[in-house]
């Protein structure tokens, strides 16, 4: 085989990253739960009001964080849509608090 005879796409595909998994797991496991439980609330309420761009934006980045492809350099964008989309699943839940904590202060 002369070097006359390599072509570029005769390289080996780069291998995937072997971790790719874990971001999108960990927020998965801990904000499923939240989605579900505001999910029934919104729908116990007839519709989503106004927490539903919240509600649409996190199922949309946790599933962004699940289909970017398993490579390295994708490491940062995947851990950042798993971040946000933990962070929109919590926001409805944590502003109820506040607010309920606020009430019940004074």
């Amino acid at each position: 085989m002369h070097l006359d005879d390599m072509r570029p796409d005769d390289a080996a595909p780069r291998p995937g990253h072997r971790t790719w998994w874990k971001a999108p797991l960990v927020a998965s496991l801990l904000g499923l739960p939240f989605l579900v439980l505001e999910y029934i609330w919104f729908r116990s309420e007839d519709g989503v009001g106004a927490f539903g761009g919240a509600l649409y934006w996190s199922v949309g980045l946790l599933a962004l964080s699940w289909a970017l492809p398993h490579h390295r350099y994708l490491r940062i964008p995947r851990m950042l849509a798993a971040g946000a989309g933990l962070g929109c699943v919590l926001l409805p839940m944590l502003l109820a608090l506040a607010l309920g904590a606020a009430l019940s202060g004074s």
